[in-house]
């Protein structure tokens, strides 16, 4: 096949952007072209894997370290909002990230339409939950990705995204909804204002993009989907059953203490590391354990002193080369080492604190992967009682196995790469 050009543009997250990463290892692989249009903060994560990156400006100009740190200060300015239920965080963290994604939608249509004519791509891949007119109009097939929780693409049978209830809570559902349409309304209002403006027509109520008519893809594995009143077309919708990037070999360092204890892993993602108090008292509970920890702390190293001896912290680990050596994974529920854990048949307690974390928490305790825990009103004998429970339940154990099998066998970025191969053609 003649070599194509394929455009990712992930959102302004490292699980979107490294699941893109993903696939367009796989995309090359094949012999075909993958560039990256990118916030600005993200150009040299794209450059690091070897591949082009164009800067889209998301934001109004402002110096490069406070650029990079955007996000970061966004999360760790609402830590006081990660103690509250999901439908209570919607008139403050969800509100104000809904404010900054129609404003980063607003900047994007500044400098897409010269990026696209200049990077001429065949297909366009879009990981982000808002719609960027200049990718629609260009003219070639464009694919919307979904790497957070599936529930992103509407149906009444299934709770709303970013609700974290259970499947079948429909009451907890209908309130959910309400309180988000109310909530989101004047800033949808602006939203549909610049869609009209850009000669495109205007979205309901609580609706800031559309499914692709091309190809959707769908980063949830199948074993743990939502069964939804109007079934996905799968000409149109295909789940990748995760879609897990290759990173160098990671060798587990020898612990000073507990180094024939479970290993534990435990990540909050490079935003949610700003949560120092919370990974301090999960430091403390290890510390006291028969198991050893991996901790990943981000850019907050400096403000640890006195780690146990059987706990090893690290600014950044390989995560896939990381979790398939782990017994344990206690994570905040982001889609990528949700995921993960799931490719390697890992249990995970997730302590979720904002977005789709709250959905893949409820996830993975409803389909029998691990267990959702509270963010912070736990006791160490509950969550130490939960990790041996990890390693020991037969029916988790098994659940694991099965749903690793099936996602191993399916190859998630390879299929990924088929599908956008068969588009571009």
């Amino acid at each position: 096949m003649t070599q194509k050009t394929f455009a990712f543009f992930p959102e302004a997250a490292f699980g979107p952007a490294l699941n893109s990463v993903g696939i367009a290892q796989a995309v090359t692989a094949r012999g075909h072209k993958a560039v990256f249009l990118s916030d600005p903060g993200f150009v040299e994560v794209y450059q690091g894997y070897g591949f082009e990156a164009h800067p889209v400006a998301l934001s109004e100009p402002m110096p490069a370290d406070e650029l990079a740190k955007f996000w970061e200060n966004f999360i760790n300015g609402h830590i006081p909002n990660f103690s509250k239920k999901p439908i209570d965080q919607i008139d403050n963290y969800v509100k104000d990230c809904w404010e900054a994604i129609v404003d980063s939608a607003k900047w994007a249509q500044k400098d897409l339409p010269g990026i696209l004519a200049k990077v001429k791509p065949d297909v366009i891949c879009v990981d982000n939950v808002i719609l960027f007119p200049a990718i629609k109009q260009f003219g070639k097939p464009w694919v919307r990705i979904i790497s957070c929780s599936e529930n992103e693409i509407e149906d009444e049978g299934i709770p709303p995204h970013l609700s974290g209830m259970g499947e079948n809570d429909h009451e907890g559902h209908a309130a959910f909804r309400a309180k988000f349409n109310q909530v989101i309304k004047p800033i949808h209002d602006d939203f549909n204002a610049f869609l009209k403006s850009n000669g495109e027509e205007e979205y309901p109520l609580g609706q800031f993009f559309e499914a692709s008519p091309y190809l959707n893809l769908l980063l949830y594995p199948e074993p743990v989907k939502f069964t939804r009143k109007d079934p996905l077309d799968p000409d149109q919708f295909q789940y990748l059953e995760g879609c897990v990037r290759k990173e160098d070999p990671y060798e587990v360092p020898t612990f000073a203490a507990n180094n024939d204890g479970p290993l534990v892993y435990i990540s909050f993602g490079s935003l949610g590391a700003g949560d120092t108090a919370l990974l301090k008292r999960l430091i403390a509970m290890v510390g006291k354990s028969r198991f050893r920890a991996l901790v990943n702390v981000g850019d907050y190293k400096g403000e640890y002193d006195d780690v146990p001896p059987n706990v090893i912290i690290e600014s950044w680990f390989p995560q896939p080369s990381v979790i398939p050596q782990a017994d344990v994974v206690i994570h905040h529920g982001g889609n990528n080492t949700f995921t993960e854990c799931l490719y390697f048949g890992k249990p995970a307690i997730i302590m979720p604190y904002v977005w789709d974390g709250h959905d893949n928490a409820m996830r993975v305790q409803e389909t029998g992967h691990g267990f959702r825990s509270d963010r912070y009103e736990w006791t160490d004998e509950e969550l130490l009682a939960k990790l041996e429970t990890c390693l020991t339940d037969p029916a988790m154990k098994a659940k694991l196995a099965q749903t690793s099998a099936h996602m191993q066998a399916a190859s998630g970025p390879e299929k990924a790469a088929d599908l956008l191969e068969k588009l571009a053609s």
